[in-house]
């Protein structure tokens, strides 16, 4: 890649109001401009991504009286990968009565990001978290219940709280249902168009704003173009750029990163989430990797033989011959720390010969204790979804012998770069959910995607796109404005362009060696000579990707490769960002684990001096180095300090 130096650095304003962060929201939304009832009409909006932020931001404005139009890849909205979340969604209600607050659940995801999130953004999360589980109660989620019939909690990794709201272990269903009946009331009365099986292919941008999108019909190949007033993406994360993963397949970077390639910054693709507990490999046949829900971690104990290289079956080990590590390590928070310090452990654990399994890559994950004290019917009660699933994955019984469990990639905290009202740098384009990078920091601590999708849909967003809107002019954009015109171009050409190599290597080959290449240098732990080696060899395999693909089919029907091949095209191009981004940021934080940077303890060690900031990449063209520009953090209300959990 070529360096330009004539871009120059900028330092990025994220639009923070000013006063005390526990009042900001409220001012901000008394002082935003708003669109009456009867000019709602008149405005449009393209919502691309209909998982519990879409969705949810597609039913809000509808019902206030804008025109939207929903774009997903899958055959329903309701198939979305929210689907798949299964452990729960935080709010500060205190039912349990055990010290929580609003406040404390700003500050415990503050820290649980290790500092490196907005602090405005965190606490309007916080905020508006107490209004979502009454909106989805009204809706008729199912939460879980206490036997007088209150909502019941539960504990998740990084609080010494109970204030998870949870149905059981298919806790993403139940909220996406919700989310997917107020959306489908809309499309019934005919404020909402929904098109499925469409994949986002192109931003379109008409004198500097976001206008509309190209979308590709992934069963008939055609291309289609859409104008709007205002764009929303809200289409997830990119953990699949690891091949191997909790993500469905169908679950890509496609729509951002091509964003991206239109303007958008993209800030902190190093951050990505590494959950400790999922199954693990078992080989080279598999194309995706089973999340076991955080859940499990408030009645399973986590352990390893205290002998190295141990194969005796876990009912031969005796207890003292076991090293409950996170409760030996962090008796604070024992099993329910972060998923980044469980993480890390884990592997230290395996690297150090205590492994367990025929790979050595897995811990046990006991529920012996929890089954002894509460009984077999209780923990089926609880999590009897979540133990079928491990039977039938790997035929052992979870009533009767330890889960063995290991890290595996799950989400990505880093996202297009947004300011508190969600829009990027890009007027007109805002970014909800995962797809952005606003609330986690370095880390997410579990049950707050759901929290922050919904946040984002039901109550931020009605109120900041009606502000854009009020504080704008809109020309009327036809979809034969050259704009359109060159995109729609631009867009065919690539996947013709994908077809007309006709290589010997399928796609799937070139993705798993992008995989491999990511999970060694760019995963749990990283330093400087891995990712300079990552970024030669995702080169290497980019070039010989556009030589030696092979892309069987036609652009004129269903074309799960092409589909697949656009996708692995731009994850060549995305992984090399995220180890670039991962090597100029020398420090460690949260999932952001640099060897050179730690504590003697193993923990992460942060170089606030340096890299207290968000860092958003301009990209500048084909083979030239992205610009690195900062959004400096501020940390006002929580002190900035060594994150500690013992």
């Amino acid at each position: 890649m070529t360096q330009d130096n004539t871009t120059k650095i900028k330092k990025l304003d994220g639009k923070v109001p000013a006063g005390p962060v526990q009042d900001r929201w409220k001012t901000h939304k008394f002082n935003m401009k708003l669109v009456n009832p009867a000019n709602k009409r008149k405005y449009s909006v393209i919502v691309v991504g209909t998982g519990l932020a879409g969705a949810s931001a597609a039913a809000s404005m509808a019902e206030l009286g804008y025109n939207v139009t929903t774009f997903c890849i899958q055959d329903s909205p309701r198939r979305a990968h929210s689907i798949a979340a299964q452990g729960g969604i935080n709010a500060a209600k205190n039912y349990p009565n055990d010290g929580d607050s609003v406040y404390r659940l700003f500050y415990d995801t503050v820290k649980g990001g290790d500092y490196r999130a907005r602090e405005s953004n965190v606490y309007r999360l916080a905020e508006v978290a107490n209004n979502i589980i009454d909106q989805c109660v009204a809706q008729g989620v199912p939460f879980a219940r206490e036997y007088g019939g209150t909502l019941s909690n539960r504990s998740f990794g990084g609080a010494q709280v109970s204030r998870t709201f949870y149905a059981r272990g298919q806790t993403g269903q139940q909220l996406l249902l919700g989310a997917y009946s107020a959306m489908m009331k809309e499309v019934n009365n005919g404020k909402i168009k929904s098109y499925t099986r469409r994949e986002m292919v192109e931003l379109v941008i008409v004198e500097g704003k976001a206008r509309g999108v190209i979308v590709r019909n992934v069963v008939t190949g055609e291309f289609e173009k859409y104008t709007a007033d205002a764009v929303i993406l809200a289409t997830g994360g990119y953990g699949n750029v690891y091949f191997l993963s909790t993500n469905a397949k169908a679950s890509n970077g496609s729509a951002a990163f091509r964003a991206y390639k239109k303007g958008a910054y993209f800030a902190n693709p190093c951050y990505t989430q590494i959950h400790p507990t999922c199954i693990p490999v078992s080989g080279d046949h598999q194309s995706k990797l089973t999340l076991m829900s955080e859940s499990l971690r408030n009645d399973g104990r986590v352990w390893v033989p205290k002998m190295k290289g141990d194969k005796r079956s876990p009912d031969l080990i005796p207890e003292n011959e076991r090293d409950y590590y996170l409760e030996r390590i962090y008796p604070s928070f024992g099993n329910l720390v972060p998923r980044d310090v469980a993480s890390r452990n884990a592997k230290l654990q395996c690297d150090a010969g205590h492994g367990v399994s025929a790979t050595g890559k897995a811990v046990y994950l006991d529920f012996a204790d929890a089954i002894k004290r509460k009984g077999e019917d209780k923990i089926r009660a609880e999590y009897g979804n979540l133990f079928e699933m491990y039977q039938r994955i790997t035929d052992q019984n979870p009533y009767k012998v330890p889960m063995m469990i290991y890290p595996a990639i799950h989400y990505t905290m880093g996202g297009l770069w947004v300011d508190y009202n969600l829009m990027s740098n890009i007027p007109g384009l805002f970014v909800l959910g995962e797809a952005n990078f606003s609330d986690h920091g370095a880390n997410r601590l579990g049950a707050s995607a759901l929290m922050q999708g919904l946040a984002d849909g039901y109550y931020v967003i009605p109120y900041t796109i009606g502000n854009y809107f009020a504080s704008e002019k809109f020309g009327k954009v036809e979809t034969t404005h050259p704009e359109f015109e060159k995109a729609f171009s631009d867009s065919k050409s690539k996947y013709e362009k994908l077809l007309a190599i006709n290589g010997t290597k399928t796609v799937d080959e070139f993705h798993r060696a992008l995989g491999l290449i990511m999970w060694e240098n760019v995963g749990m732990g990283r330093n400087e000579a891995g990712l300079k080696k990552a970024i030669a060899e995702i080169q290497a395999l980019r070039a010989d990707f556009w030589k030696n693909v092979k892309v069987s089919g036609s652009n004129v029907d269903i074309n799960t490769e092409l589909e697949k091949a656009g996708r692995v095209a731009d994850f060549l191009e995305l992984g090399e960002l995220m180890a670039l981004d991962a090597l100029e940021r020398k420090e460690s934080c949260g999932g952001h684990f640099r060897e050179e940077s730690q504590t003697p303890e193993n923990e992460a060690m942060r170089d606030d001096a340096n890299f207290c900031h968000v860092a958003a990449w301009e990209y500048l063209g084909d083979g030239v180095v992205p610009t690195r520009h900062i959004e400096e953090l501020t940390f006002e209300t929580v002190k900035l300090t060594q994150r500690s959990y013992k």
